[in-house]
């Protein structure tokens, strides 16, 4: 049930999740030094609406922005763009006021030609992407070698085409993960648990939905990258808090918090042990998890020692017989 807006949008392509301000602003807080003389693309928003767009225009000046831009998507017809770089006005500031908006000559869809110019452009991509196209559109991103912050759920670890860009360094989440947002949308939101919290948090009236699990998803370095783990836990002499799985070359540690410090081989931990993820503390070796065994390079699970089990649902871990949830298999430095 708790992610049953998430899963209607997929479903339906049901995309418009319009990102509130105050979520924004408590994580771009954590990048200023990286936005300064760079030139920011928000290509999946409704700009003259966006919180995104309002966000990076109040702080043009601020973060030293060298550009602006947005960009609309219209079904079936032209759309336009908007663009601020300069004080156009002339009222010795630039903020929204000075925002120039252009026709375009296609759809403003990302994938279009006219957008991937534009993105070709950019230092810098920040949005919150159609739910049902994030697959295609972080490859894009990848593709065109962009620095990017965008929004996304925590099920798009799992992702196949995902998680091998977690487990190679090339995406890592941002500093506010596993959050439920309350999203702005089109729809009517039908779920009165999700609407009586969406009132609690001062938001009424049926076009605002719950979506739990939300992550931010980034390539952008900050200071929550940087900090290690403390552990205190000790696998010697608590061998049985850590049982083998039946079809890995590693054990189970069931909660982040319980990580070993005195244990040198590979652990299957949750998928929230991304949020306190260093590279410089631990190796991703692979995803314990049907989306992605099938794609894992035979190496890698010759070096698990990975043993198909009538159990595991493509490779899920499996513990005395019984799957557990997706697992990501990590060792120590």
């Amino acid at each position: 049930m708790k992610n049953k807006n998430l899963h209607e949008a997929k479903k339906n392509k049901k995309d418009e999740f319009y990102t509130q301000i105050g979520d924004i602003e408590k994580e771009l807080a954590h990048y200023k030094e990286h936005f300064k003389d760079k030139i920011v693309f928000c290509n999946c928003d409704d700009p003259e609406e966006s919180n995104f767009w309002r966000y990076f225009s109040l702080n043009f000046e601020f973060l030293g922005l060298k550009k602006l831009i947005a960009t609309h998507f219209e079904t079936g017809k032209p759309s336009y763009k908007l663009e601020l770089m300069q004080d156009v006005n002339g009222d010795g500031k630039v903020n929204g006021l000075d925002t120039i908006k252009t026709t375009l000559k296609q759809n403003g869809d990302f994938r279009s030609p006219e957008c991937i110019e534009i993105l070709q452009e950019v230092d810098i991509v920040v949005t919150n992407p159609p739910f049902s196209l994030f697959r295609e559109y972080v490859a894009q991103l990848i593709e065109y070698n962009k620095k990017f912050l965008i929004v996304g759920h925590m099920n798009a670890i799992t992702y196949k085409e995902i998680f091998p860009l977690i487990r190679d360094n090339l995406i890592w989440l941002g500093t506010n993960n596993n959050q439920s947002f309350v999203f702005e949308t089109p729809y009517e939101n039908t779920l009165p648990a999700n609407k009586k919290f969406c009132e609690q948090k001062g938001f009424e009236g049926d076009n605002y939905v719950k979506v739990p699990g939300i992550n931010w998803y980034t390539n952008l370095t900050h200071k929550k990258r940087n900090e290690e783990i403390i552990l205190f836990k000790t696998y010697e002499g608590h061998e049985e808090d850590y049982p083998k799985y039946d079809n890995y070359d590693a054990i189970e540690v069931s909660k982040v918090v319980d990580i070993p410090i005195d244990y040198g081989g590979v652990m299957g931990v949750p998928i929230t042990f991304l949020d306190k993820y260093n590279p410089e503390q631990f190796i991703i070796e692979w995803l314990a998890c049907g989306n992605t065994r099938a794609s894992a390079p035979k190496e890698i699970l010759e070096h698990l020692k990975y043993l198909s089990h009538k159990d595991d649902r493509g490779g899920c871990g499996v513990v005395e017989g019984k799957r557990t949830y997706a697992r990501i298999l990590i060792r120590k430095k």
